[in-house]
């Protein structure tokens, strides 16, 4: 799985989270964007995907999961309604395996599906709506807009209240010029981690249930027909569990720990630790970890690793409201 290839940081990694964290900034190779168009469009995607597409208003977007036909993670993304054209935003470097699952149910359907061309770029932050506006000349709502070539649309963040715009069609460059800054990686990471959003490739993969995840709650609609992955999902909500959780980790020292480090108690491995960055709000470094399901939040943990290791407490997500 590809990581998006942004900048780790645009020469001040503190500024550009203090952008992110109390205005805006923009964010490069972030995001993929799909697009399913034509008649059938809306039904063709109605059977696939998690989300109940044609009970979703045109204009409006909603989040919904890709799965595999064992009901694993394939493809997360943000869905676009149109009329005979649906969007779908995934994590960079997942947008070709969503048009290839696409594609290989496509038979018989009156519908394209074509990878975003123009650039793609993310504007988070308080004031990012503003921002948008400034630069594009649409004003942001909830759902997503069009106005020649280009596309805004509202990102839903699952579990906080923060405002986060996709813009197609308009480069990087015209942000800069509006002075409104980028931020790299670095930042945009420990906004996310504090959010609670998993990264897919990085956090979580094709092994990973929804559930697990905790990306159920508004992007599976229990009351839609079949869709691919349905039985698995549906099995869990009803009547099982998963044995692992998307967990938030606050180190207890100023030390971050490398991706992959193991996550210890009571001197047994219980997950490992897939992201981590420096929260400036909860003065700490910060990670996510699928753990066991027996570690509970507000439990002590070491994180360990091959040259080291930090003591840490296991929170649930989101690590941080985000409210004003």
């Amino acid at each position: 799985m590809v990581r998006r290839g942004g900048a780790a940081t645009f020469g001040d990694a503190t500024g550009e989270y203090l952008a992110l964290r109390t205005a805006s900034a923009y964010v490069r190779d972030w995001y993929d964007l799909l697009w399913v168009r034509g008649p059938d469009a809306v039904t063709f995607l109605e059977g696939l995907v998690s989300q109940a597409v044609e009970g979703v208003e045109p204009g409006s977007a909603a989040r919904s999961l890709l799965l595999s036909p064992q009901g694993k993670l394939r493809a997360p993304h943000v869905l676009l309604r149109g009329e005979d054209e649906v969007g779908l935003i995934t994590d960079a470097g997942v947008g070709e395996t969503a048009a290839a699952d696409l594609r290989r149910f496509k038979i018989r359907v009156d519908a394209s599906i074509e990878p975003e061309t123009g650039p793609v770029v993310g504007v988070w932050g308080p004031t990012a709506a503003a921002a948008v506006a400034s630069v594009t000349g649409i004003e942001p709502e909830l759902g997503w807009r069009r106005h020649e070539s280009v596309v805004v649309a509202a990102v839903p963040v699952a579990a906080v209240a923060y405002p986060r715009f996709v813009v197609v069609g308009e480069e990087a460059a015209a942000f800069d010029r509006a002075g409104v800054s980028g931020a790299g990686t670095l930042a945009a990471d420990a906004v996310r981690i504090e959010a609670g959003e998993p990264i897919m490739g990085v956090d979580i993969d094709e092994r990973t249930i929804p559930q697990e995840a905790g990306l159920v709650a508004d992007a599976v609609d229990f009351t839609k027909g079949c869709y691919l992955g349905q039985e698995l999902v549906a099995r869990i909500d009803s009547r099982g569990h998963v044995n692992r959780q998307l967990r938030g980790l606050v180190m207890a020292s100023n030390v971050l720990p490398p991706p992959g480090a193991e996550v210890v108690r009571s001197d047994a491995v219980v997950g490992s630790i897939s992201s981590v960055a420096e929260s400036l709000e909860l003065r700490a470094p910060v990670g996510l970890a699928l753990v066991r399901r027996e570690v509970a939040p507000d439990d002590a943990v070491v994180v360990r690793w091959e040259k080291g290791e930090a003591p840490a407490t296991v929170r649930a997500l989101p690590l941080d409201s985000f409210e004003a």
